[in-house]
């Protein structure tokens, strides 16, 4: 199962994106309320999670996916829960996905160590350990990251092509009309 946290202050292009092009990659997705089932993004648009914390089935994780807003990725990094299922994933070679400051969290962690990753300018964590690139998406081992909520489309088809294959995520793009 593809799990995306979602905590108060959540940048929503970034989230709702990704979980859209999942969908339509035929993924199976859950949006996870990590505090509480309503959760508010960074524009102050309220959105009702599928689940909650506590309804997450960590032997069941094959995909995590951290979406930025500044508020909203402290949040996460704030959250025992996040830290409990990073750590599963990284025990067991998961997929860990962050975009735009939520990089950050994995930087904390040491998990961007000796990788090529991005984020949002400004919240590179150990860059003398990892290596950011700039670029819109990054797929380095297990981990993907995205640079910010413009560059949301490359980061849920990277995902989309790492989980379904590189012909279902062309379809994808070529169905939402990308360039």
């Amino acid at each position: 199962m593809i799990y995306i946290m979602l905590a108060d202050g959540f940048e929503i292009t970034e989230a709702l994106t990704t979980v859209d092009i999942i969908r339509r990659a035929k993924l199976d997705i859950l949006t996870v309320g990590v505090y509480d089932k309503t959760v508010t993004s960074s524009c102050n648009i309220k959105v009702e999670a599928d689940i909650t914390a506590d309804e997450v089935e960590l032997d069941k994780i094959d995909t995590v996916i951290l979406p930025g807003g500044l508020d909203g990725t402290n949040n996460l990094e704030r959250s025992e829960f996040v830290q409990n299922v990073l750590d599963f994933c990284v025990e067991n070679g998961k997929l860990m996905c962050a975009i735009c400051a939520a990089p950050s969290i994995l930087g904390h962690r040491g998990i961007l160590d000796g990788k090529r990753a991005t984020c949002y300018p400004g919240h590179e964590v150990n860059p003398e350990k990892v290596n950011y690139t700039g670029e819109p998406a990054v797929e380095c081992g297990n981990v993907i990251t995205g640079k910010g909520a413009g560059c949301t489309v490359q980061f849920g088809l990277k995902i989309a092509e790492r989980l379904a294959g590189a012909e279902v995520a062309r379809h994808v793009k070529e169905s939402m009309q990308c360039p």
